[in-house]
């Protein structure tokens, strides 16, 4: 799979940093770092091209073609947090170089507005280009769409964790990541919880989900009746119960 990222802000340099598993990603447990992701697979080589696109940009763009780089063939687009006259050019990018699925992950209510992705929607199913638009990133699952299930296969989306007690079931003995959140905090989340005491895994979660931090809006979003930082919350304590069972 050939991936090209667009970003703007913050939050892509995470998932670009997640993705190719940088020796210096996480931090958050600073001198206490056991190296936990040492023995993670980097997917490097599958990240072919990654675009910072300008974040200080007009409310609108006359132009939006004229800000984008020269792309070559990929077959996926990750487009993050990237100003939403240029998401709207996406489908053309897309059909110009024949790539196959598209994500816009929406971590704030205003980075892909429902009618803006109801326009993108039917655009890239006329060209047969896959889309999904998840909130937060981290609620990405399998699709039934080719290609965007790859990526999730690949371990990208809605975490998934594997979770062994001691015999009396007091304590988490081990956590293992099957499936991370693209923002890499699910390693934070497990590396936590082992050997804590079970009947606090919701403090333990909290904690961890705030301390890492999650890169999700505290802004209310009208859509979720909530904040996207909250849904990321609620997904991977469900993650972790789930792993219980």
């Amino acid at each position: 799979m050939q991936i090209c990222i667009l970003y703007s802000g913050e939050f892509g340099k995470k998932v670009v940093g997640n993705l190719v598993n940088l020796s210096n990603f996480c931090t958050a447990c600073g001198d206490l770092c056991d190296k936990c992701r040492a023995g993670r697979m980097s997917f490097a080589d599958m990240v072919y091209e990654i675009h910072e696109l300008p974040a200080d940009l007009p409310d609108f763009i006359e132009d939006p073609a004229d800000l984008f780089p020269k792309i070559g063939h990929c077959d996926l687009i990750i487009a993050l947090g990237i100003h939403p006259d240029l998401l709207a050019d996406i489908p053309a990018i897309a059909e110009s170089i024949n790539t196959r699925a598209v994500i816009v992950p929406v971590e704030e209510p205003g980075w892909a507005p429902p009618g803006l992705q109801k326009q993108i929607r039917e655009k890239l199913k006329s060209i047969g280009v896959e889309c999904e638009f998840p909130k937060p990133f981290c609620s990405l699952t399998l699709t039934g769409k080719p290609v965007i299930d790859m990526f999730v296969k690949l371990g990208f989306g809605k975490p998934e964790l594997k979770i062994c007690l001691s015999e009396d079931g007091r304590f988490f003995t081990r956590v293992e990541v099957l499936r991370d959140a693209p923002c890499g905090s699910t390693w934070f989340v497990a590396r936590k919880l082992k050997w804590s005491d079970t009947a606090g895994y919701k403090e333990t979660i909290s904690n961890a989900h705030h301390s890492y931090p999650c890169t999700a809006s505290m802004d209310r979003d009208v859509q979720l009746e909530d904040t996207i930082l909250h849904k990321g919350g609620y997904i991977i304590r469900e993650a972790v119960e789930k792993g219980l069972h």
